[in-house]
C-alpha cells in the first residue's frame, strides 16, 4: 500500500503512475575532490579502430549541427532587439536557448538522421549539448569580470578530440550509461605478468612497493580483446534454500581491464571493447593503485583521440578517467611541501618576459631566523640554441606543408616573381617554355582579397596528412614539456622559498600581444599557474596583487619613488643610494604586500614601514642576494644611451646641412612617465635589453640562497 494513497468511491486504491522522483538527488560534496588518469587504449585490430572511427564521425556530426543551430540562434537573438528588451528570458526559450533546449535540439537531429542511431546514444548526444551549451552560456552572459565570450563558431574535424561521457549513477549499483571500464587491477596483473616477475608478487599491493625499475606487466603489442563472460553465475540464496542464478554480463569481468560501449541504440555489431594498456614498470604502479584501486570512486570516462603519426589511422585513443578524489602524491612529494610549510617563509614573484625573479625572507622578518633568498629562472645559451634549432626545423616543416599544397593545387597558385622572369628570358631567347610544377606566387583570390577556392576544398595528398599529423604531435609533445618543466621549476621554488608568495597581477595576455611568440620560450604564464598549485598544493597560497595599487616597479624599500622605464634594468635611488636588480627590488617589495581581501587583487598595497625595516636589518646580505644576479643586457647606470650611435656618412656622400646644427640650450628631455605592467613602451623605450630568450629554463642559484635547485635538463 502506497503512503497517503486514498481509496477512491468503489474501494479500490488509484492506479500507481511514475511521477516527479522524490528522493534526494544525489550532489558531489563541494570539498570533494576529483582527479584524471589517462589510459591508453589499444586499436591495433582494424575492426575496433573502425568502430571507434565511425563513432568519432557521428559525433562530430551531431556536435557540428549542433553549433551551426546555436550560431543562428544566437544570431536571431541579438537581431531581435524589442523582444530582448521587453523579456530577454522569454526570447530565449522561445529560441531555445538553453541547456534543455540545446538538449532537444541533438536529440531532434539523432531522431531525424538515418544512421546516427547505429553508432550513438541519446546519453553521449546529451552530454555533447551540454558542452555547446557551455561556450554559448559564455557568450550570453556576462562572467565575473563584466565580459563575454565571442559569438559561438563550428570547429572543425582536426580539432574534435572528446566525446564526453556520462558520470556513473551513485546511488543505484551497475549503472553507467555511456562508457564503462570493467575488469580489475588484480586481473591485469594475473593475465599480463612478466615472465621474469617474482611468483611471490600476486597482489597490486606488493607489485606496488617493488624496486621502480622491475617490470610487472609484458604486454603484447596487439593486446587480445577480452571475451564477454557467459553462462549463468551464482547469486543470492531463496528462502527456500535454493541458489539464484543469473545470466553473465561486463559487470562479472574481473580479468584485465577494457573499455566498453554497448553501441548505438540501433546497433547490431554489439559492443565496442578496447583493451587498456598500463606501464609495465613497478615505479608507477603507486600511481595506478590510487586511482584504478578502488572501483567504487570510479566518476566518468571520456574517450579521447589525439595525433599520432606512428599510430594505426593517425590517431591514438585514450579513455579519460575521473576518480572521486585527490591526485597522487608521492612519499617524497609529500615530505617536500611538508618541508616546504615548516621554512615559515614569505616571498615575492616578478615576472618577466625574460625571467622570473623570487626573493622570499622569514616570515618574523628577524635576520636571526633566516638569511635572505633570490633565486633566477632564466635561460642559458645552450637552452637558447636548441629552443632554436626546434623552431628551425618548425618552420621547415610547415614550408614542406606548403610545396605539397601548391603542387597538388597548381591552379590556385601565380608563379612567383623568380618564374616569371624566367619564362620571359626563355621566351626571348626562343626556347619553349617550361612548365612549373609548384607555383611559388600568392593564391588566385579576387580583388577584396578573398581566395577564389576555399582552402579546404584543395586536394591534399598522403604525404600532406602525414606532416600535417607529425608537426600537431610534435606541438602536442612540446605542450607536454611546458607542463612538465613548470611543474618541475615551480616544486623547487615552493621547496626553497617556502609555500607562501605574492606575485604581481599581470595580464599575460597583452604580453603575447605586444612580444607575440617570443613568450613560448620562458611562458612565464605557464610558470605562474603552476607555482600557484603547488603553493596550494603544499598547504599555502599565491597572492595576487594589482599593480596599480603597489607599483613594485617604481618604489625602493626604503619607500621613494624610484621612476623607471622599460629599458632601464637596474635599480638606482637617489634617496637611499640603494643599487641592485631592477627585477630583484621588485619581487623583494612583493615580499611586503598586503591585501585586506586576499581574492582581491585590488586592495593590496606595500608596508612601506616594513620594507624600510627590512632594508636597515638585513643591509649586510640584502644588497648582495639583489644585485649578485644582474640581467643579460642590463643597463649599468641610468642615463646611458640606450640607443646603437650613428654609422658614419660615406666620403661620397653630402651632409644635409652645410652648417652643423646648433647646441641644444633648451632645458634636459624628461624621461617619459612610467607605464603599467603589460603597456606597450614608447619609442624612448627601446626593447634591446628586452629580447625574449628563445630555449629552454634554468635555474640560476643564488650564492648567499642556499637552496638546492639542481638543472635537470
Amino acid at each position: 500500500m502506497l503512503l497517503g494513497a486514498a481509496p477512491t468511491s468503489d474501494g479500490a486504491f488509484p492506479r500507481k503512475v511514475r511521477g516527479k522522483n522524490k528522493g534526494t538527488r544525489w550532489t558531489r560534496g563541494e570539498d570533494t575532490e576529483l582527479a584524471v588518469v589517462r589510459l591508453p587504449l589499444d586499436v591495433s585490430r582494424p575492426e575496433g579502430r573502425h568502430r571507434v572511427v565511425q563513432l568519432f564521425s557521428a559525433m562530430w556530426s551531431v556536435k557540428r549541427a549542433l553549433q551551426r543551430d546555436a550560431r543562428d540562434a544566437v544570431d536571431a537573438y541579438w537581431a531581435g532587439d524589442v523582444r530582448r528588451e521587453a523579456d530577454a528570458r522569454a526570447w530565449r526559450a522561445e529560441l531555445g536557448l538553453s541547456r534543455e533546449g540545446m538538449e532537444r535540439r541533438g536529440y531532434r537531429h539523432m531522431e531525424r538522421s538515418r544512421y546516427l542511431g547505429h553508432h550513438v546514444t541519446k546519453a553521449l548526444v546529451m552530454h555533447q549539448a551540454d558542452e555547446v551549451w557551455q561556450g554559448v552560456s559564455r557568450h550570453l552572459f556576462l562572467d565575473a569580470s563584466g565580459r563575454r565570450a565571442g559569438r559561438p563558431r563550428t570547429g572543425v574535424w582536426w580539432e574534435y578530440s572528446r566525446i564526453p561521457g556520462r558520470a556513473r549513477s551513485h546511488t543505484t549499483a551497475r549503472k553507467w550509461e555511456t562508457f564503462r571500464l570493467h575488469g580489475t587491477l588484480a586481473g591485469h596483473l594475473d593475465t599480463y605478468r612478466h615472465r621474469n616477475l617474482d611468483q611471490a608478487v600476486i597482489t597490486p599491493e606488493q607489485a606496488a612497493g617493488l624496486m621502480p625499475t622491475t617490470s610487472v606487466l609484458a604486454q603484447p603489442r596487439r593486446m587480445p580483446v577480452p571475451v564477454r563472460p557467459s553462462g549463468a553465475v551464482t547469486g543470492e540464496v531463496t528462502a527456500k534454500g535454493r541458489l539464484k542464478t543469473r545470466a553473465a554480463t561486463w559487470w562479472d569481468h574481473i580479468g584485465p581491464l577494457v573499455l566498453v560501449f554497448t553501441g548505438g541504440v540501433d546497433s547490431v555489431r554489439g559492443d565496442i571493447v578496447l583493451p587498456v594498456r598500463l606501464p609495465a614498470g613497478a615505479g608507477r604502479w603507486p600511481r595506478l593503485l590510487h586511482f584504478l584501486g578502488n572501483p567504487e570512486a570510479w566518476h566518468k570516462v571520456d574517450l579521447v583521440r589525439r595525433r599520432d603519426a606512428s599510430a594505426p589511422g593517425g590517431w591514438a585513443y585514450e579513455a579519460h578517467l575521473m576518480i572521486m578524489s585527490g591526485g597522487y602524491a608521492s612519499p617524497a612529494a609529500q615530505a617536500r611541501r611538508a618541508a616546504a610549510v615548516s621554512l615559515k617563509r614569505v616571498g615575492g614573484i616578478d615576472s618577466n618576459v625574460t625571467n622570473l625573479s623570487i626573493v622570499s625572507l622569514p616570515d618574523t622578518f628577524d635576520p636571526a631566523d633566516a638569511d635572505v633568498h633570490a633565486t633566477r629562472v632564466m635561460l642559458t645559451p645552450d637552452e637558447r640554441a636548441e629552443l632554436e634549432k626546434a623552431r628551425r626545423k618548425e618552420r621547415g616543416r610547415k614550408r614542406a606543408l606548403d610545396r605539397s599544397r601548391r603542387a597538388t593545387n597548381p591552379g590556385q597558385f601565380s608563379p612567383s616573381k623568380r618564374q616569371q622572369d624566367r619564362a620571359v628570358r626563355r621566351g626571348a631567347a626562343g626556347l619553349p617554355g617550361r612548365h612549373v610544377e609548384t607555383p611559388g606566387g600568392a593564391r588566385a583570390a579576387n580583388r577584396a582579397g578573398v581566395p577564389e577556392q576555399a582552402y579546404r576544398r584543395d586536394t591534399l595528398s598522403a604525404g600532406y596528412r602525414l606532416g600535417r599529423a607529425r608537426l600537431a604531435e610534435t606541438a602536442a609533445t612540446a605542450a607536454v614539456a611546458k607542463d612538465h618543466r613548470a611543474r618541475r621549476i615551480a616544486e623547487q621554488i615552493v621547496a626553497g622559498h617556502g609555500a607562501n608568495l605574492v606575485v604581481e597581477d599581470c595580464d599575460i595576455r597583452t604580453w603575447y600581444r605586444l612580444w607575440g611568440k617570443a613568450l613560448q620560450a620562458t611562458t612565464p604564464g605557464r610558470l605562474i599557474t603552476a607555482i600557484d598549485r603547488e603553493c596550494e598544493r603544499a598547504g599555502g597560497r599565491l597572492l595576487r596583487a594589482s599593480t596599480f595599487t603597489t607599483r613594485l616597479s617604481q618604489r625602493c624599500l626604503c619607500g621613494a619613488d624610484v621612476r623607471k622605464t622599460l629599458a632601464d634594468r637596474i635599480h638606482t635611488c637617489p634617496m637611499c643610494g640603494f643599487t641592485a636588480d631592477r627585477d630583484m627590488v621588485s619581487a623583494a617589495l612583493a615580499a611586503h604586500v598586503r591585501l585586506t581581501d586576499p581574492n582581491d587583487p585590488s586592495t593590496a598595497g606595500l608596508d612601506t614601514v616594513q620594507a624600510r625595516t627590512t632594508q636597515i636589518l638585513f643591509s649586510p646580505g640584502l644588497q648582495e642576494a639583489l644585485s649578485s644576479q644582474p640581467q643579460r643586457g642590463a643597463l649599468l647606470t641610468r642615463g646611458v644611451p640606450t640607443r646603437q650611435p650613428a654609422r658614419p656618412r660615406s666620403p661620397g656622400r653630402r651632409p644635409l646641412l652645410d652648417t652643423t646644427p646648433p647646441t641644444r640650450t633648451g632645458p634636459p628631455r624628461m624621461r617619459p612617465d612610467p607605464q603599467p605592467c603589460g603597456q606597450r613602451p614608447t619609442s624612448e623605450q627601446p626593447l634591446a635589453q628586452e629580447t625574449p630568450p628563445t630555449a629552454e629554463v634554468h635555474l640560476h642559484e643564488n650564492r648567499l640562497a642556499g637552496i638546492p635547485i639542481q638543472d635537470d635538463s
